[in-house]
């Protein structure tokens, strides 16, 4: 029997020392040290259970946020406990609902999900003493539901276009397009290269490149209409982000119109040699034996003008606290240490983009620098429980994208798979 989560009852209330005031209503030294060290001692003895996925925290990152949070608090330990992706989502659902996690990096497009089932704490009234004040919008989106704050951002990443240095050399072209219409002037220049199979690979169905250009047009892939969702891909935004999506699709020979950049794996397709260039994750690349690192090189994806790339979809997790968590004060205190600008400084340095663009001048990699260009002009999936269920097979968006491109009818099309998203996205929990 599927489990469900429990909703909390309440938050927990933040405990507040306050330190006995002399006749001036000043402290004495000694009635601070008093409190400073009752407040040290307050998790002596406790263990926290943190969940994060494999890959996800940047080396020296944990250690790091460990030692610091043992430190403070004498006596208390972190328990850092790494899951697979793999079968997570019923694996998140019990401990969630039995009470055995109690802080756990959550994808950002899952977010919601869990929160509308009661199974993450409410840290609205938290969110300044996390540092939320600087965290990105577009970033902090994903941990808000319905006004209240369910996670706190920690890193997105997005895609960028990575090229083969070598083919870009041979034909020519020495700097990086600033422009839509300079990439396809580099696009055009390269289809007449020898050697060159596809000036850029991109299969029909990658719907996260068309997302961004659609977030880059001002658009939604779907929004709400009073109690209602819509499905987005029939507005005019929908329409002018296909058109460049269809364009930039056409320089791709090989890419086929059905299928998405893991059928085949692009990066495989990309390590040929005979490829100008990709779209895709840092961990999407080929690997250092079929293709070396120095041969690639990587720019944002151009916008129409120079001053502002094309929009992106940001991937990455956020961290929440587990409502049936029996140490809510301890896990948000553990929160301030792994979200504070030292640690989240780990975070840039690794190649992630940091929730606080404040700290973006600390990212390290061609990749990442590249990536963080765009971050600020990129978007979330619509925050709904539901999202997952239109990333279900079949795609809706990918099967729109496959008929578009085929010569399908726009207007039709999109309002057949309009219905689709729209018939998803309403259907009760």
């Amino acid at each position: 029997m599927k489990r469900q989560l429990i909703a909390a009852v309440g938050v927990a209330a933040m405990v507040v020392g306050l330190a006995a005031c002399g006749s001036d209503g000043k402290k004495s030294d000694g009635d601070s040290k008093s409190t400073s060290a009752s407040a040290a001692d307050k998790y002596k003895g406790k263990t926290l259970k943190v969940w994060l996925m494999t890959g996800s925290a940047p080396k020296g990152w944990t250690d790091a946020v460990k030692g610091d949070f043992e430190t403070a608090y004498p006596g208390s330990k972190v328990d850092f406990q790494i899951q697979e992706w793999d079968g997570i989502g019923p694996k998140v659902t019990a401990a969630l609902s039995e009470g055995s996690v109690d802080v756990l990096e959550i994808g950002n497009t899952q977010t919601a999900g869990y929160a509308a089932s009661g199974g993450l704490l409410d840290i609205t009234k938290d969110k300044a003493a996390l540092g939320g004040d600087g965290w990105a919008a577009n970033q902090n989106e994903a941990a808000v539901l319905e006004g209240k704050q369910y996670a706190a951002p920690w890193w997105v990443s997005n895609r960028v276009v990575a090229y083969n240095k070598d083919l870009w050399a041979k034909a020519g072209l020495t700097a990086a397009p600033k422009t839509l219409d300079e990439l396809y002037a580099d696009l055009d220049k390269l289809k007449t290269t020898e050697g060159v199979v596809d000036p850029i690979y991109l299969p029909g169905q990658e719907w996260y490149t068309y997302f961004g250009l659609l977030t880059g047009e001002g658009g939604k892939i779907a929004k709400k209409d009073g109690d209602k969702w819509v499905g987005g891909l029939s507005s005019p935004e929908a329409q002018k982000a296909f058109e460049t999506y269809k364009k930039l699709q056409g320089y791709s020979a090989t890419g086929p119109k059905d299928k998405d950049e893991a059928t085949p794996q692009q990066k495989d397709v990309f390590a040929k040699g005979n490829v100008g260039a990709m779209i895709g994750l840092g961990w999407e690349l080929p690997a250092e034996k079929d293709m070396a690192k120095d041969k690639i090189g990587f720019f944002p994806l151009p916008g129409k003008t120079a001053d502002k790339p094309s929009g992106v979809f940001l991937g990455g997790s956020n961290l929440a606290v587990a409502a049936q968590s029996k140490n809510t004060d301890m896990a948000k205190d553990f929160l301030k240490v792994a979200l504070n600008d030292k640690n989240e400084g780990l975070v840039a340095a690794a190649g992630n983009i940091p929730n606080k663009a404040a700290l973006n001048s600390q990212i390290t990699g061609d990749f990442a620098k590249a990536a963080q260009t765009a971050a600020a002009v990129g978007g979330i999936t619509p925050n709904t429980p539901n999202w997952a269920s239109v990333e279900d097979k079949p795609n809706p968006i990918k099967d729109f994208l496959t008929a578009a491109l085929q010569g399908g009818d726009y207007a039709a099309t999109a309002k057949k798979y309009d219905d689709e998203i729209a018939k998803r996205l309403n259907q009760k929990q």
